[in-house]
């Protein structure tokens, strides 16, 4: 055959079906929502306490890692194919990107779905964020990295195809949730609980005057939370339209008086206007916002704030009901905010306001527009994406814990000694002083140390000083068992002469 019969088959540009500026803002909100994650990663480091401030943004961080292989492998195709038949997952279809690229997207025709594929990839990141959050001061860091990557899969890829997915049992039935209350809200905030409730407690001698060590960082990890959310709810209108900006502006509603509100609830208790108030309430109407922003009307977005900071605020009293050590009040904020948001969608949301971005022209509100069924829809998802989080994320997280190697909470010594320096070696203030606890620190001896003298840690804390005995005693016993060997006599009364020093011989703690 000749070359002049050989046939070439033109090139076609996939971008031609698309608008740029609709691809171009897609883009940058993708960029805007990841950088959430540094976000959450510096909340919880503000939150948690001084020994255990770099871990908490190492598994964050390390988090995003495992989403980003997750998500390219199986993640995407699990959670957002549109060949699956099942109402539950989707299936490979997709798996490794395959078959994603310049196809209108499952979620939008305004953007194609290789784009689509990393905007939604972003969601999963910060919902597992959120999550390993309860990771929190006790927590074994590798064996939670693996847990992140089978809870994406089994939990967050399921709930993201019921609210998301062509066929999912939840879009099929009508389910009205704008931009994650369900996959990210309730997935992240009940997982959080689930994964705590596993772990168990953080020691109780170690929770005295417990308070968050850093404000600023926490303040900081806010705004730049908020600033993703703008991307976060605003792409998720997929395109550069009238939906992204009403989605904007009841985000900036919703945060705003539910910041004030918590400030207002906090005032009544303390007589103090707290800063980490306003940051616990902005980050409560942002969670609100989520499924509803892009459905309700601006004066309902107000009405969310104000219900959200008080349903919210209180219910950070519930781990203490229920007797679960959720740390970073995960549940309280995002699960608790995400339902309230996905039930006033029920009451709340109006046809026009989903039909401003040009595609969902037939869309049917709430309570608003007669549509009396939609409540009891919203009702049933949220039972339905509350009941399967909790309990898969339980069983993987307790599945992970029986394997060996991969036990899930850290030694009692690991807990008092940080998990900076136990699962790290590194310290997010070492420029600052030596011991990390609070009031945990020995006075300066009149008589210097001599060179390769050995230096016992003396904990102004008397619980905190036990567990450090007791550790040292069981270090000196094993050494004194490994050097007797059969045969071999031992000076008992020289071993004993340089035993370390009890609780009683420690210096007493400085007064406050």
């Amino acid at each position: 055959m000749s070359d002049a019969e050989m046939e070439v088959p033109e090139p076609v540009n996939l971008n031609e079906p698309f608008n740029a500026g609709d691809q171009a803002y897609i883009i940058v909100s993708s960029a805007m929502v990841l950088l959430m994650i540094p976000g959450i990663a510096f909340l919880y480091s503000g939150l948690a306490r001084r020994k255990s401030a770099l871990s908490q943004i190492w598994v964050v961080m390390m988090s995003f890692s495992v989403v980003v292989f997750q998500w390219y492998f199986w993640g995407y195709s699990l959670a957002l194919s549109s060949t699956a038949t099942n109402g539950f997952i989707g299936n490979l279809d997709k798996f490794g990107l395959r078959n994603t690229l310049g196809e209108p997207s499952p979620g939008s025709p305004l953007i194609p779905e290789l784009l689509y594929s990393f905007y939604q990839m972003q969601f999963c990141a910060v919902t597992a964020a959120l999550v390993i959050g309860a990771t929190a001061e006790r927590g074994r860091v590798i064996p939670a990295m693996v847990f992140i990557f089978f809870w994406a899969t089994l939990v967050y890829c399921p709930l993201a195809y019921w609210a998301w997915g062509a066929n999912g049992w939840g879009f099929q039935y009508g389910v009205l949730d704008y931009a994650g209350g369900g996959p990210v809200e309730i997935g992240s905030g009940v997982s959080a609980l689930a994964y705590s409730w596993v772990l168990g407690h953080r020691n109780e001698k170690m929770m005295l005057n417990f308070r968050p060590h850093n404000i600023s960082l926490i303040t900081l990890g806010t705004i730049l939370l908020w600033f993703g959310w703008l991307g976060f709810n605003g792409g998720s209108a997929f395109g550069a339209n009238l939906r992204a900006t009403m989605a904007c502006w009841n985000s900036c509603l919703t945060a705003m008086f539910a910041a004030m509100t918590w400030c207002l609830l906090d005032f009544r208790l303390a007589k103090k206007w707290s800063l980490v108030g306003w940051c616990s309430g902005t980050i409560s109407g942002l969670v609100a916002a989520t499924p509803a922003s892009g459905v309700i009307t601006p004066w309902a977005s107000i009405i969310l704030g104000v219900v959200a900071g008080v349903a919210c605020n209180f219910s950070t009293k519930i781990k203490f009901l229920i007797r679960i050590d959720d740390t970073m009040d995960v549940f309280a904020e995002h699960a608790v905010g995400g339902i309230v948001g996905l039930i006033f969608n029920g009451f709340f949301a109006a046809d026009y306001i989903i039909s401003l971005d040009g595609v969902n022209m037939e869309a049917t509100g709430g309570f608003l527009n007669q549509n009396w069924r939609q409540l009891y829809v919203q009702i049933a998802y949220v039972v339905a994406s509350t009941a399967y989080t909790f309990v898969m994320t339980a069983i993987i997280a307790k599945l992970i814990d029986l394997v060996p190697g991969l036990h899930l909470r850290a030694s009692s010594e690991a807990e008092l000694l940080g998990m900076d320096d136990d699962q790290h070696g590194e310290f997010a203030y070492d420029y600052v002083e030596v011991r990390r606890d609070y009031l945990a620190w020995t006075p300066a001896e009149k008589d210097p140390k001599q060179d390769g003298a050995v230096v016992i840690p003396q904990h102004g804390i008397d619980g905190h000083q036990e567990l450090a005995d007791s550790a040292m005693l069981r270090t000196q016993q094993g050494s004194k068992a490994g050097s007797s060997a059969p045969g071999t006599p031992t000076n008992e009364k020289d071993s004993s002469s340089k035993a370390p020093a009890g609780p009683a011989e420690a210096p007493a703690a400085p007064t406050q």
